[in-house]
């Protein structure tokens, strides 16, 4: 069994800042890709950054202001983000591709962690 459990929403002022993490535990043999989707109220789950190996890449809306990192030891995924506007305002949600010991390309997905930016 493999779970995804995010940490760091919370409510900040417009051009603040907060720092999302979302590990991953359980039966894992390795993982492929990690990614943070957000859902805003009455909108569709959409990407914000996804990173897998080397590569990352961004929303064109948080470009310049949000980063993903990993930590592989800690099969761990983070988002700084920075620069927080109003319309950043939503649910984050934690996403892992993984491979275990009897499935590959496992997509699993975090109960998802409320970010309120107040203008």
């Amino acid at each position: 069994q493999v779970q995804l459990v995010e940490s760091g929403g919370g409510l900040v002022q417009a051009g603040g800042s907060l720092r999302l993490s979302c590990a991953a535990s359980g039966s894992i043999f390795s993982i492929n890709a990690m990614a943070w989707y957000r859902q805003a109220p009455g909108k569709q789950r959409e990407l914000v950054a996804h990173t897998s190996g080397s590569s990352t890449n961004y929303a064109d809306s948080v470009k310049g202001r949000f980063t993903i990192s990993r930590d592989n030891a800690k099969n761990t995924v983070y988002l700084q983000m920075n620069s927080l506007k109003a319309e950043d305002t939503a649910v984050y949600y934690c996403y892992a591709d993984v491979d275990t010991v009897i499935k590959s390309n496992l997509e699993k997905w975090g109960r998802g962690t409320l970010v309120t930016v107040s203008s």
